[in-house]
């Protein structure tokens, strides 16, 4: 359709224009480019094949730390072999078009999919700034979902590896998953897929080297986990309530909100079809692209497309939102999207909207409604019960 041609041409140009303003942007006076993120992940290839270790600080190479997979880090071999000009407009390519192309399969009317591919767009704009691996991350938790309601579990399974192997987080599409009846394929082919993507970088190491490389990734993960509470949950309890939250017990608080958020849905299960209700499964995968984003210690503000699909889907769930909804729904674009623009003064972001972690809070307080509305049945069949 003519709608979605226009979009299939804004995301390309928006990826192209990103990438061309940051190439031209040049160096800064300490040598590092304005696409370090994408120098970063492009380096882990040659430090991987050479037998160093790709989490090593490489100060004079690039910026920051590398803190993916070394099946991602392998994944960056073409990327490596590329000039940057050229190599930075297809990473930002493959960030922006299988974004859209999930959107657009989604299981909702293609009025909704184009609403929620609009949507996003300023959050993705804003990953792509930073040269992040997010819009990516969100494209293959949304493939996951799509390949399920298609009923292809073994194509589901191998996307929701992939999102793990990615961003670790993104292996959490095991969740809403197990609501479908093509679990019981889904696992299994996760399991395999795991497999397969955990030993892929034997094919340029020997094993010693492979094992010694996630060894150090082990290291870093386990010495990354404290460093920061990021645009999160316990970033927010520290800013409003000054509260240093401990991590095991937000952790254990978030996967148990998650774990009976997903039992609830799956205790809907239709008996001839297999199947929860639809409008329960679209909001149990709307409070997951949300939840990895709240209770991530490392969120910032690239990380929100995520988010942001999840708050737009819970939006389009309902036929028709009320008036709450749709203040929720715009009031969390404005503090997401458009204050990291010039839109917000600086001021405003500088003394207001970073230090009080606003970016975040409405993500917060929708998460929080959405899992309220998944334990609802749940709590009211209880109810039933004991009444019984």
């Amino acid at each position: 359709m003519r709608q979605d041609r226009i979009l299939w041409l804004v995301y390309f140009l928006a990826a192209l224009a990103v990438s061309l303003q940051k190439i031209h942007a040049g160096m800064n006076a300490q040598g590092y480019t304005a696409y370090e993120n994408y120098i970063i992940f492009k380096n882990a290839f040659p430090h991987l094949i050479a037998g160093l270790n790709p989490y090593a600080f490489y100060m004079a190479e690039q910026w920051d730390l590398y803190k993916y997979s070394p099946a991602f880090a392998l994944a960056m071999a073409p990327f490596a072999a590329l000039p940057d000009w050229l190599g930075l407009q297809l990473w930002n390519l493959l960030n922006a078009l299988p974004l859209l192309w999930a959107a657009l399969r989604l299981p909702l009317p293609p009025a909704k999919r184009r609403f929620l591919a609009w949507f996003i767009l300023p959050e993705l704009v804003i990953s792509m700034q930073n040269s992040q691996s997010n819009g990516l991350t969100a494209a293959l938790i949304l493939l996951a979902w799509v390949a399920l309601e298609e009923q292809k579990p073994v194509r589901s399974a191998g996307w929701a590896a992939g999102g793990g192997f990615l961003k670790i987080f993104g292996i959490l599409a095991v969740a809403p998953a197990l609501v479908y009846p093509q679990r019981r394929v889904f696992l299994p082919a996760l399991v395999l897929w795991s497999l397969l993507l955990f030993g892929i970088p034997l094919l340029v190491l020997t094993p010693g080297q492979a094992w010694q490389i996630y060894i150090w990734w082990l290291e870093l993960l386990q010495n990354d986990h404290s460093a920061s509470v990021g645009l999160s949950v316990r970033g927010w309890l520290q800013s409003w309530f000054g509260w240093e939250a401990p991590k095991p017990g937000v952790a254990a608080f978030s996967l148990l909100a998650l774990a009976l958020s997903t039992w609830s849905v799956y205790r809907q299960t239709n008996r001839q079809s297999g199947l929860p209700p639809l409008q329960n499964r679209v909001l149990l995968w709307a409070a997951l692209l949300v939840w990895v984003v709240i209770f991530n210690h490392k969120a910032e503000s690239p990380t929100f497309v995520i988010a942001m699909s999840g708050v737009g889907l819970w939006y389009l769930n309902r036929e028709k939102p009320p008036f709450w909804m749709k203040f929720l729904l715009w009031t969390a674009f404005a503090f997401a999207s458009l204050s990291p623009t010039d839109l917000f003064p600086r001021l405003w972001r500088e003394q207001i909207v970073q230090p009080y972690v606003l970016k975040a809070v409405p993500c917060i307080l929708i998460w929080l409604i959405a899992t309220i509305q998944l334990l609802r049945p749940l709590v009211q069949k209880q109810q039933l019960t004991s009444d019984e």
